[in-house]
């Protein structure tokens, strides 16, 4: 009988013990999950010299104007001379002007701005005073840490463009165009209040055309065929094909080193491969919201592979080039450049490339783009042009 009790006792224990062990883990419980939803903090406060007051979230500051978002207004810029008082608990780093940027973490602090100067609460309640005429930057932690501390990995921060377009043909005479580029850029930090430390670019274009003449009527020698000489179909062909990368590293917030390559191939100039290795200078002259205007110069290696029987040239020379790009109304953005290239060793050789393009929005990301390109060469292969005009059109799709 004993024998048959035993595992009674031992089951109903068990049931205690689950029972117990329950109620001890919904105890326990209970209060981590009342702290995984901590209360949110007060939204931040601007009080106007007039007494107006706005409430809703310090974003950033740059010199002497703070950028607030509010939920009534929207994202505003305001004017420190402007402001009694701002209030903000969010966690942000200050920069100075004149001050050397680093990339070395910083404690970050709370912002109390008050009486023409800013206050920095650090977490240990160690205030910093700054007066506003010294400020140059109010940058959250996490932007701060992202885009000045941290080292972006190969595939952060890709911005650009992908554009394709084509021409068919189909009739007595038949054949095709195509066109495609890629223009990609990668700019840190990736926010554009900060000064620009490193800047990569790559682009590719390419175009290619075969168009067919048939001879029509064929002439009487020819007894209905295409073979024999001179009854074959008339063919002209375009291949046209470019491709380059650049990298800029910046000494002062305008002025940078870079070094890139460039290949070539185009076929209207007998161009089989032209291949250009090279380091550099360049300036950014204007730089705004609106526009950016770039000149550069370099010192490079150039090998140019024509077609026989024009021999081959291996030459030292220099670039000259400007770019240019504004933003237009109705989000169109306009883009020009120029390059003259100059060997040192043979004079006489240069070449020299003009580009100029709009891109007009039309839905989305997506925009309708025109663009032209000449390319000047002193010393095409024997029987072709010097100059080589393109004028495309297709649609662009922009990558962000």
């Amino acid at each position: 009988m004993s024998a048959y009790q035993e595992p009674t006792r031992v089951h109903s224990w068990g049931i205690f013990s689950l029972a117990v062990l329950c109620l001890i883990s919904g105890v326990l419980i209970r209060p981590a999950r009342a702290q995984d939803k901590p209360p949110a903090p007060p939204p931040d406060v601007v009080i106007f010299n007039n007494g107006d007051q706005l409430t809703g979230k310090l974003v950033r500051g740059e010199g002497n104007n703070v950028i607030f978002k509010s939920d009534i207004v929207g994202e505003v810029t305001i004017s420190m001379d402007k402001v009694k008082e701002l209030r903000s608990n969010g966690s942000f780093t200050v920069l100075k002007k004149d001050e050397k940027i680093t990339r070395t973490s910083r404690e970050p602090g709370s912002i109390t701005i008050t009486d023409n100067s800013l206050t920095l609460t650090h977490p240990n309640g160690t205030p910093e005073t700054v007066p506003d005429k010294e400020l140059a930057y109010i940058i959250d932690s996490a932007t701060f840490n992202k885009e000045v501390v941290e080292n972006p990995g190969i595939w952060y921060g890709w911005n650009g463009s992908i554009t394709g377009g084509a021409t068919v043909l189909q009739s007595t005479s038949f054949g095709q165009t195509l066109t495609a580029g890629v223009s990609l850029i990668r700019a840190i930090p990736t926010v554009s209040f900060l000064p620009p430390r490193t800047r990569t670019t790559f682009d590719l274009s390419e175009t290619y055309g075969k168009l067919t003449q048939p001879q029509a009527p064929l002439p009487d020698y020819c007894n209905g065929s295409k073979t024999p000489p001179g009854c074959q179909d008339a063919v002209a062909k375009t291949h046209i094909f470019h491709t380059d990368f650049e990298h800029d590293k910046y000494f002062t917030p305008r002025m940078y080193v870079l070094a890139g390559f460039q290949f070539d191939h185009n076929f209207s100039q007998g161009l089989d491969f032209g291949q250009i290795y090279g380091v550099g200078l360049g300036w950014t002259v204007i730089k705004d919201a609106k526009q950016e205007f770039d000149v550069k110069t370099d010192i490079h290696y150039q090998r140019q592979n024509f077609a026989p029987p024009t021999p081959n040239e291996d030459l030292i020379g220099s670039s000259f080039g400007e770019a240019y790009s504004r933003s237009l109304p109705g989000k169109m953005l306009f883009t020009q450049s120029g390059t003259f290239i100059q060997s040192w060793n043979d004079t006489s050789i240069w070449s020299a490339v003009a580009a100029a393009g709009l891109a007009l929005p039309v839905y989305h990301r997506f925009s309708l783009s025109v663009s032209i390109l000449n390319n000047y060469l002193s010393n095409p292969a024997i029987g072709f042009q010097n100059n080589s005009f393109q004028f495309v059109s297709g649609i662009t799709y922009t990558l962000h």
